[in-house]
């Protein structure tokens, strides 16, 4: 019985790492075993008896009997007088098995066992671990924020597993205090030294498309298929859509009434601009979907380069390069393309026209470089705009775009 109150003594740390008894028994013999070659030189000649059910378990000590004169004794060896001992009928040559009781082994190396054991329980916890994360990589996972740092924020799940969501893997209008759900990707499992690091992501790709699965019925479902994503994050995405059965519209499914679907979407991502698209194989149409809120004039493609001009009348370049150049660069990823924008348009009006750099002696570099990042880098087309409009699409105040106007009327006299 000696031996049942130690392993009841060790299992105690069954209860606190929801470890299995059979598991618990496997990492008690390795562990017994690694403390018989310490005090015997070698297991071979052990057999150690588990009884997962009882939680008992029994080590056999096997050694062939030797004369009394033999000095140089091996582990696997006793002497006769030691062996008539446990059997006065014992003969030289025979094998006697005897018990080896734990408590024999001594309080030290009960106390190292103990520690050892504590230790292979944490591997296994540890590997358990990493192997249940590495299969949820790619999925959406919600946790609760239990520490915030500058450059990350720590997470932890109803089993009490820690998460990691480094600073460039949040949404830069992402704030979070502690005790808030916070749902993202798992995106990749890092050892570090034998603890496995889970990192969630909310700026992934990925993390958008498993947003659309779980939001969307018929994205779940197979219906819908999401082909494509891109995105800035926290400022604009784009998503290509398709669908197998034509009687589906992907586009109106995914979007819903008045944007029902995809509100709670957007409203998820910081309200991130989410532009759906349809799919097509058709590169130049797809391109011109792309693009969309602007209406392209025609397309030219250089397959080999993977490069396309896209001709636009004035008034629309600034819509197909949105706001910091949002709209054009992800068209671009969306589509696998380079794309260059060609204006078109009245050309009395453009000869007529002034670059804008040709006013930086009355307009500030940074001011220029404001307008050039919607698509507006001449005096006309900046002319043409609406004040408000120019407001809501730059970070530059209305008294500033005001003063620009008055200062380019004055060039054409107006």
């Amino acid at each position: 019985m000696e031996n049942l109150a130690l392993i009841d003594s060790f299992s105690e740390f069954k209860d606190d790492k929801l470890i299995d008894r059979v598991t618990l028994m496997a990492i008690l013999e390795d562990v017994f075993r690694n403390a018989l070659k310490k005090k015997f030189g070698s297991d071979d000649n052990f057999d150690i008896i588990i009884n997962p059910d009882k939680g008992d378990m029994e080590i056999w000590r096997r050694r062939v009997i030797v004369a009394d004169d033999d000095l140089d004794l091996e582990n696997e060896e006793i002497t006769l007088t030691e062996a008539r001992k446990i059997e006065p009928d014992f003969e030289i040559g025979e094998e006697v098995s005897e018990e080896v009781k734990l408590i024999d082994l001594g309080r030290r190396a009960i106390l190292a066992l103990r520690q050892n054991l504590i230790s292979k329980i944490h591997e296994h916890d540890n590997t358990n671990l990493y192997k249940q994360f590495k299969d949820l990589i790619g999925e959406i996972y919600t946790a609760e924020v239990h520490h915030v740092r500058p450059r990350v924020v720590i997470l932890v799940d109803d089993e009490g597993n820690e998460i990691v969501l480094p600073k460039e893997k949040q949404i830069p209008s992402d704030f979070f205090r502690k005790g808030d759900n916070v749902r993202g990707i798992i995106e990749s499992v890092e050892l570090k030294g034998n603890k496995p690091q889970i990192i969630m992501s909310r700026t992934s790709e990925k993390f958008l498309e498993k947003l659309f699965e779980q939001e969307i019925p018929e994205v779940f479902d197979g219906l819908i298929m999401v082909k494509k994503v891109v995105r800035i994050p926290g400022e604009k995405a784009k998503v290509a859509v398709d669908s197998y059965d034509d009687r589906i519209d992907p586009v109106g499914a995914c979007v819903g009434m008045k944007g029902s679907r995809i509100h709670g979407i957007v409203r998820e991502l910081g309200n991130e601009n989410i532009d759906v698209i349809n799919f097509t194989s058709n590169i130049q149409l797809f391109i011109t979907r792309a693009l969309s809120p602007a209406k392209v004039s025609s397309i030219k493609i250089n397959e080999e380069t993977k490069r396309a001009e896209v001709f636009l009348k004035l008034e629309e370049v600034s819509k197909a390069i949105g706001r910091g150049g949002h709209n054009i660069k992800l068209a671009g990823l969306l589509t696998g393309y380079e794309l260059d924008v060609i204006r078109e348009g009245n050309t009395a009006e453009e000869e007529d026209d002034v670059e804008l750099t040709e006013f930086s002696d009355e307009i500030d570099g940074w001011v220029i470089d404001e307008f050039a990042k919607i698509g507006l880098d001449t005096a006309r087309s900046i002319l043409k705009q609406d004040v408000n409009d120019l407001v809501r699409r730059t970070d530059l105040e209305e008294e500033t775009i005001l003063d620009v106007m008055r200062i380019l009327k004055e060039e054409f006299n107006t």
